[in-house]
């Protein structure tokens, strides 16, 4: 009993204390007199003419961090979708790869693929691709328009640095793409060197035809957040590769297609909802403000297609193959995300239904149609990322008001450099160091073999 009444008093003495320090800390937030405050109003009456923006200007750069964390989430699901969908004796090699590409990925990107990726003006080789950090400038010099409107005006509601660490997010995604498609199979310094290049020039310049205010963009060519500029890249770059490197041993034997199932469902289903929750950042983000009438569109219209996509997909697949596949509907959850990513902010709810939709049944017959022709892809980006992107950009001719010739023509060329990049840069490495590792190796897995290390230790 005393032990009860001596819990209890602490219990009340703490909720106490705790209510006094959050009371207190509220004090000291509110009070127009501390430090931080007068900073603000400062900087507020700094905007001049502008000032009565400045509000929906803080708020929009918070969610432009926000939507950008949500995106570097998206890593954890691109992974543990990849690991779930493969054996678990190359689990460390996949997780190895994901934390270069993302780490890779970023630092890139400030070095040479921002100024790249949005010139800002006319391109040149030295003022831009050459040109290290400027203008985020890595923190060595002043950066303008890193606190008020300088940088983009009241129409790009972000800073300098807000802008760079959003689209940075998005750089290493293509390479996360071919790391799916090239998995169990493929030397990993090889491709460590292969994917620093895809994200350090082939991305950022043929972004730049259509974001960075290129030929694509000047034609009229509309691609919202990336259905073609990043997905469709990738999953023709990936295409490129797999073509290269040859499917997983004991894939295709004696003119029949041999399942090699993925050791954890449950890992692949995490990492789909974890990619889902993120492409709220991925499409939210991309609205560039927090203009809550294109934001509350694109939540709703990414999250429609989504579900529409899982539904056909599941749908489809159980009538087609006979049975209900959680993992042609975990696909067809992406399947719907890619196809709606081009034209988020720019069709309706019903639109994004049918967008998603149509996008669940092409996954499910193009998964099918690339094993058939002996392109192995063990987690089906090739079908998700590049072939539902081509789908996803085109639609916008059809449900978003752009031209439908524009839109092929944008995304064809999209998609074809990405793969004449891929296919030549990957043979010449593959001339230099080569690109496969050993048959012994591949059944040993590469865990052991390229990193002598086990993703799961089982003790008794």
């Amino acid at each position: 009993m005393k032990i009860k009444n001596i819990f209890l008093t602490l219990l009340v003495s703490g909720l106490t204390f705790f209510c006094l320090s959050a009371n207190l800390s509220a004090e000291v937030l509110l009070d127009p007199m501390t430090s931080g405050d007068d900073d603000y109003i400062a900087l507020l009456e700094g905007q001049g003419e502008s000032a009565y923006a400045f509000d929906f200007f803080t708020t929009s750069m918070l969610w432009t961090v926000i939507a950008a964390a949500l995106v570097f989430l998206m890593h954890l699901g691109f992974a543990t979708l990849e690991c779930g969908l493969t054996q678990s004796k190359n689990t460390v090699n996949i997780l190895f790869k994901n934390t270069f590409i993302i780490s890779m990925g970023i630092l890139t990107y400030a070095v040479i693929g921002f100024n790249t990726h949005y010139p800002c003006g006319e391109w040149s080789l030295i003022a831009n691709w050459l040109s290290f950090g400027s203008p985020i400038d890595l923190g060595m010099g002043d950066v303008p328009g890193n606190d008020d409107f300088s940088y983009g005006g009241v129409g790009l509601a972000m800073t300098a640095y807000g802008d760079f660490i959003f689209q940075a997010m998005f750089a290493a995604t293509g390479a996360t793409i071919v790391s799916g498609s090239v998995a169990e199979r493929v030397k990993l310094l090889p491709f460590m060197i292969f994917v620093t290049l895809l994200v350090g020039i082939a991305y950022p310049v043929i972004g730049s035809w259509h974001w960075g205010g290129g030929w694509l963009s000047e034609a009229g060519f509309y691609d919202f957040a990336g259905s073609s500029v990043v997905h469709a890249f990738g999953g023709f770059a990936a295409l490129a590769c797999v073509m290269i490197l040859g499917p997983r041993a004991g894939k295709y034997v004696d003119g029949k297609i041999k399942p090699i199932p993925g050791h954890s469902m449950p890992l692949a289903a995490i990492g789909v909802f974890l990619l889902f929750l993120g492409w709220f950042g991925f499409n939210g983000g991309s609205v560039l403000s927090a203009n809550p009438g294109p934001l509350g569109l694109v939540f709703t219209t990414t999250a429609l297609a989504g579900v529409a996509g899982c539904l056909a997909a599941m749908t489809f697949s159980w009538i087609f193959l006979k049975k209900p596949d959680i993992s042609m509907a975990l696909n067809g959850i992406l399947a719907g995300l890619v196809g709606i990513t081009a034209g988020a902010d720019s069709m309706g709810p019903w639109a994004a239904v049918i967008v998603g939709a149509i996008a669940g049944v092409i996954v499910v017959l193009s998964i099918i149609f690339f094993d058939s022709i002996k392109i192995d892809d063990p987690v089906g980006a090739i079908s998700v990322h590049g072939v539902c992107g081509i789908w996803g950009t085109v639609a916008v001719g059809i449900f978003g008001g752009a031209s439908l010739s524009t839109q092929i023509i944008g995304t064809l060329s999209v998609s074809v450099a990405a793969f004449i990049f891929a296919y030549v840069v990957f043979s010449i490495v593959k001339a230099i160091m080569g690109v496969r590792v050993t048959p012994e190796e591949e059944a040993e897995g590469l865990d052991l073999a390229e990193h002598g290390q086990s993703a799961y230790s089982i003790t008794s």
